[in-house]
């Protein structure tokens, strides 16, 4: 018999046999305010991995991986803010070191692309430290004075480096006009393509590593952070066309692709901002988010029918309001034994939402 605790709550007890696990697991586990996702694996040796999405004393936690190990399991929990700042912390030191070997290579092959290349990395340095802070502070619980939490610092934060990222794009794309303005084109040396080559990969790394992130935490801010790092991958492949065109005799190719660079960044940036803005004003799931709520919800038994079904983005997380329909001769009790059914589903079922408000009314 194994034992699954969750925090500081009494233990429960599962039986080691996949047959039998799955399904009593997924129901008693989220008796505790856990969210199972059935990635359950049990091997002879009687020790186990369980993908788990938990709520556990007030507290979201994203990731959660159990290991049997001498008849109990014990979780250990990974915050949102937690892998957020692991995230950080990574791209930020390989930042630093990236920017110290593009400067250093600039001053080397005599590119001045280059060195401002590598300055424009210290940028990410700023803005990954913009992302640690406001994934902090959104993962904060709730309190007196901010009663529905502050997960709204998170799009906040994804506004400002949406607003970052257009003016990096602005600043690419006038970079270009003016070379191609006044034709000051240089021919830098052989070193610089190494560089610009290394910068492409790494920042291109660090885009997949941080978009990765940003989707199992649902983090809008991340999600812009990563979209920071591949404009500087768009960056330094400027560069590095510039640097072959200008050693080939074709100079103008440098300021031809920050242009387009200058595009493909400012439409990303708009995008973010206009995600951030959705989740700050309120506004509606999408609506196959909505139509499966409504499916759930009409599944449950004693629900006869949905007068009004509402539902509202809050930050990376969804508010339902919902009105159902029961039997009118039944008594309060009956009708709220309903309704606290329809609400830990969708509480428990979608681990998008936070929070399900259930009224009841009569047929």
């Amino acid at each position: 018999m194994l034992k699954i605790r969750c925090n500081n709550d009494n233990p429960f007890s599962i039986k080691p046999n996949s047959e039998e696990v799955l399904t009593p697991l997924n129901a008693r586990i989220r008796r505790k305010g856990v969210n199972f996702d059935n990635s359950l694996s049990i091997d002879n040796t009687n020790h186990a991995k369980i993908g788990l999405q938990t709520q556990c004393n007030s507290i979201y936690y994203i990731k959660t991986i159990l290991s049997i190990g001498s008849g109990e399991v014990r979780m250990k929990e990974i915050s949102r803010s937690q892998i957020g700042y692991k995230i950080g912390l990574n791209t930020l030191i390989v930042n630093v070191v990236l920017t110290g070997i593009k400067v250093v290579i600039g001053i080397v092959a005599k590119s001045q692309g280059m060195i401002a290349d590598g300055i424009h990395s210290l940028s990410d340095v700023i803005s990954t430290i913009v992302v640690m802070l406001g994934l902090h502070f959104a993962g904060a619980p709730e309190d007196k004075e901010h009663p529905y939490g502050h997960e709204k610092i998170e799009p906040i934060v994804a506004k400002i480096l949406a607003i970052i990222l257009f003016v990096t794009a602005l600043g690419i794309g006038y970079s270009g006009i003016r070379t191609m303005m006044k034709g000051e084109y240089g021919v830098p040396g052989k070193l610089a393509i190494f560089g610009a080559a290394l910068s492409i990969i790494v920042k291109e790394w660090m885009y997949q590593y941080t978009k990765k992130g940003a989707k199992q935490i649902e983090s809008s801010a991340l999600m812009a952070d990563a979209w920071h790092h591949r404009s500087d991958a768009f960056s330094s492949v400027g560069s590095l066309i510039g640097v072959i065109g200008a050693r080939l005799g074709i100079p103008i190719l440098d300021p031809a692709v920050a242009l387009i660079i200058c595009v493909l960044i400012a439409k990303v940036s708009i995008d973010i901002y206009k995600q951030s803005i959705h989740q700050l004003i309120d506004h509606a799931a999408a609506p196959e988010v909505v139509e499966k709520l409504r499916t759930e919800i009409v599944s449950i038994e004693g629900v006869l029918g949905i007068d009004v079904l509402k539902t509202r983005v809050h930050a990376n997380k969804l508010y339902v309001d919902v009105d159902i329909q029961v039997e009118g001769s039944l008594s309060v009790t009956e009708g709220h034994a309903i309704a606290q059914e329809v609400h830990d589903h969708i509480e428990q079922s979608e681990k998008t939402v936070k929070h399900c408000m259930v009224h009841v009314n009569p047929n």
